[in-house]
């Protein structure tokens, strides 16, 4: 055996790419987002008064805010604008870090599986080239922008995620028609906008 496996070190190797490391080799090898996906956290979904801690403030407690009543328009000074981001789950931190030094307030995080033209990569069976969409872990990352321009988060974006690699990612830009803040009633520009 510890010829057999010489010659496997020294000709194939025996250890996963640092790629495969990094990603894991669910990923990699099986094309699953994780062996443990039976053990995934769930979210509660019961009644908010039944979870400890999670009641409304009351009146004393509350922050002071000013209602918007609903027959006010939205602002309509600047356009909302939707950009949507599909990348390598390995580019999150640099690109959720150079947002926020961008000016970018909020944004919503997904864990995606996905795919692009070239169906995911290259998987083979027994040595046969297998032609299915292999969905690879993804994340998705949203943000509705109004303040911030929108080229500047697209070039801050591609600039975050380029590696010149296939998969680096996609960038959808939509038009937004409203948003509203459901604490105070502010819609458009005002909802988007801090304390």
């Amino acid at each position: 055996m510890v010829i057999i496996f010489s010659v496997i070190k020294q000709t194939i190797g025996l250890r996963a790419s640092v790629e495969e490391e990094t990603k894991g080799l669910d990923a990699t090898e099986h094309n699953l987002a994780s062996s443990y996906a039976d053990f995934m956290p769930m979210v509660f979904m019961g009644r908010s008064d039944s979870v400890p801690g999670d009641t409304d403030v009351s009146v004393e407690k509350a922050v002071t805010v000013e209602h918007f009543p609903a027959e006010k328009p939205a602002s309509t000074e600047a356009k909302l604008t939707k950009v949507v981001m599909i990348f390598n789950q390995a580019r999150f931190v640099a690109l959720k870090d150079a947002l926020t030094e961008l000016g970018v307030t909020g944004m919503t995080i997904t864990q995606v599986m996905g795919c692009g033209t070239q169906k995911g990569h290259v998987n083979y069976y027994r040595g046969i080239k297998v032609e299915e969409a292999a969905l690879l872990p993804k994340i998705k990352l949203e943000v509705v922008v109004s303040k911030v321009p929108v080229a500047a988060v697209v070039d801050t974006a591609k600039k975050a995620l380029y590696t010149g690699n296939i998969g680096d990612g996609k960038i959808f830009v939509y038009d937004v028609e409203n948003v509203i803040k459901v604490r105070t009633g502010e819609q458009g520009f005002d909802a988007l906008q801090g304390e």
